[in-house]
């Protein structure tokens, strides 16, 4: 639990969607005295850092409210020198981590301080930077460097892959759990189903790569990651191109096949509760069959523009819904959320995603700020079973009408949710 009178947060990658969108919560929750963190934030300060950082009026667009608070500073994240002398001498209590860079050495500059931490995914620049070396298990690998480091630090508070998907997504696994405790599920399966796209389909160009968040870490998981999933708490995989396979999602009278891909998030969860598991995904249409086009030669893909979805460039379509499925001998429990992108843009002028992503992030923030948990650095699942929290409560303030239910048969395990799209 934070003590000091005036809390200092710094934002990593402050220039970002994600960061807008957070910016955006933290805009409202400062006027808000119903808020969760009202008392922690109303006259904190904060200090925003990015790669290639944008002027101050553009945060006055965004955050009007906590304009006269806001510092802004151009870092370069990878110099972790500059880094760490910027944190200290603005003495920093808590980094926000929306960019991409190198978790294990964001965690060591905090850790050094004593500064607490949180972000949204894992992130590792060296095999980033070398694909080739890591090429098919890119997400275990990262994951396997993180866990080698993650219980050295014992001078923070650390809340990591703490978006929608991971993040959230744990929330509704263990939510979903207790409503059956004397059941173990045989699996757990992540759903996602992305519709977003822009509203006038013309905008679209025929080659582009068009994803709600960053396009980079979409390829990473679509082409250059093999399909994962969890079985007896081990990452297995199939040498096939994710795009090769489907996988059936049944979320009551909603139905889609979704691609497997490696994920923080059923790593984590089914290494907690040994089920089997993994992230089933369904994007846009376009960029869909725009990489099923390429699937001979997928490196071509690499080379193709890309582009997020923003909707202050050209209005948006759709919605991102983005749940839990746990099987069961002879039934299956979902729960979900679905935010269309008109709605998005309404609360925070940004698309589902992001907004969906930074609810997580909020949610994380507010147990930092408000809840005293040990020292360490948590997955969700792991700090909603080790620690007494209420992250749900803060969850639920700006992310509602989360939608359960019981489909009474099952589709199975992996093996029986796949389909081949190509003849082998």
């Amino acid at each position: 639990m934070m003590n000091k009178d005036k809390i200092v947060m710094t934002i990593l990658g402050s220039a970002g969607g994600l960061a807008k969108a957070l910016l955006s919560l933290l805009n409202r929750a400062s006027r808000d005295e119903d808020n969760p963190i009202y008392q922690q934030i109303h006259d904190s300060t904060f200090h925003l850092i990015d790669y290639n950082q944008k002027p101050l009026d553009y945060y006055r667009d965004i955050c009007p409210n906590l304009i006269s608070r806001l510092h802004i500073h151009q870092v370069d994240l990878k110099d972790t020198i500059i880094l760490r002398n910027a944190l200290k001498s603005s003495e920093t209590s808590i980094v926000i981590d929306a960019s991409l860079a190198d978790t294990v050495e964001m965690l060591d500059c905090c850790n050094q301080l004593g500064i607490h931490y949180v972000n949204s995914s894992l992130e590792n620049i060296y095999i980033a930077d070398h694909n080739s070396n890591y090429k098919g298990f890119p997400l275990v690998e990262r994951i396997r460097f993180f866990e080698k480091y993650k219980d050295e630090y014992d001078n923070l508070k650390a809340i990591v892959c703490s978006g929608m998907s991971p993040g959230v997504v744990q929330w509704m696994a263990i939510e979903l759990m207790n409503k059956y405790p004397n059941e173990q599920p045989l699996g757990c399966f992540i759903v996602e189903q992305d519709t977003s796209f822009f509203k006038n389909q013309t905008a679209a160009k025929k080659n582009i790569v068009y994803t709600a968040w960053s396009p980079e870490c979409f390829l990473n998981q679509a082409i250059q990651g093999y399909p994962m999933f969890m079985h007896h708490q081990t990452p297995l995989f199939f040498y096939e191109q994710v795009y090769d396979l489907e996988f059936k999602v049944t979320l009551g009278d909603k139905q889609f096949y979704g691609c497997l891909m490696a994920h923080e998030d059923s790593y984590s969860l089914c290494s907690q509760f040994n089920m089997e598991g993994g992230y089933l995904y369904k994007i846009n249409e376009h960029t869909t069959n725009l990489i099923r086009s390429h699937l001979d030669h997928p490196d071509k893909i690499w080379k193709l523009d890309r582009e997020v979805l923003i909707p202050c460039v050209s209005p948006l379509s759709g919605e991102d819904l983005v749940g839990v499925l746990l099987v069961y001998p002879d039934k299956e429990s979902y729960m979900y959320h679905t935010l269309s992108n008109e709605a998005a843009f309404v609360q925070s002028k940004t698309n589902a995603a992001y907004f969906q992503a930074a609810c997580g992030l909020y949610a994380a923030l507010a147990v930092l700020l408000k809840d005293s948990i040990a020292n360490g650095v948590y997955y969700v699942d792991e700090l909603l079973l080790n620690t007494c929290n209420h992250y749900g409560r803060y969850l639920s303030y700006y992310l509602t009408d989360f939608i359960s239910g019981e489909n009474r048969e099952t589709d199975g395990l992996i093996f029986d949710r796949m389909k081949h799209l190509r003849k082998r």
